[in-house]
């Protein structure tokens, strides 16, 4: 099976688990990550098989969506041997995504990883990043902001400033750090407004 077929069939087996989603992690989302993660592995002078693979398998075994990751990630190896990935190919894809987590607050060691991490946290800024923050928010019962200070802790909009706003710094490669900038700069612009209105 040569790569072109590969990744189809990685792609229908994405669409499978996560087309039902309602948190912002569904199909789509791995679809623009995985689009990211190509357009930077191609500037970056990366292995682009192994980037946009990993784009597309990086929310498998993510702990807020799957109730056994080990369970989840050890299926998706089976799954790319089924399809003719070798052994190497899938250890390099694994080492791509075991990194990329925010909440692990690791720099991933490989060129592959830190393209994939770059290209999710892409996807969480700018205009589908504001989206995907609020469909999160609401699938998780969280209020969009308050008034009393003490329970804006744990609302969509101070999300913003625990972590979304923090991204753009993180980036990896000059290609991401390049995109990140208006993305940046669109959702500071974005909460201007909304405190604005919510006053």
């Amino acid at each position: 099976m040569d790569n072109d077929s590969q990744l189809v069939a990685i792609r229908n087996y994405i669409y499978n688990i996560f087309s039902d989603d309602a948190s912002g992690h569904d199909f789509f989302h791995m679809k623009r990550v995985a689009r990211m993660a190509k357009k930077i592995a191609s500037n970056e002078q990366a292995n682009p098989f192994i980037c946009e693979t990993a784009a597309w398998v990086h929310d498998i075994g993510d702990p807020k969506l799957f109730t056994d990751s080990t369970l989840a990630i050890k299926e998706m190896e089976v799954f790319l041997h089924k399809i003719s990935c070798t052994h190497c190919q899938v250890d390099r894809v694994i080492r791509a995504i075991d990194d990329i987590a925010f909440h692990k607050g690791r720099i991933p060691e490989t060129l592959e990883g830190k393209i994939v991490q770059d290209a999710d946290r892409l996807d969480a800024i700018g205009a589908v990043g504001i989206a995907r923050t609020f469909a999160y928010g609401g699938s998780n019962g969280q209020l969009l902001w308050h008034d009393d200070d003490a329970r804006q802790r744990n609302t969509s909009i101070q999300h913003f400033y625990d972590k979304l706003l923090t991204l753009k710094d993180t980036m990896n490669t000059e290609t991401a750090k390049e995109i990140a900038v208006h993305r940046h700069q669109f959702m500071e612009m974005y909460l201007q407004q909304f405190l604005q209105e919510w006053q």
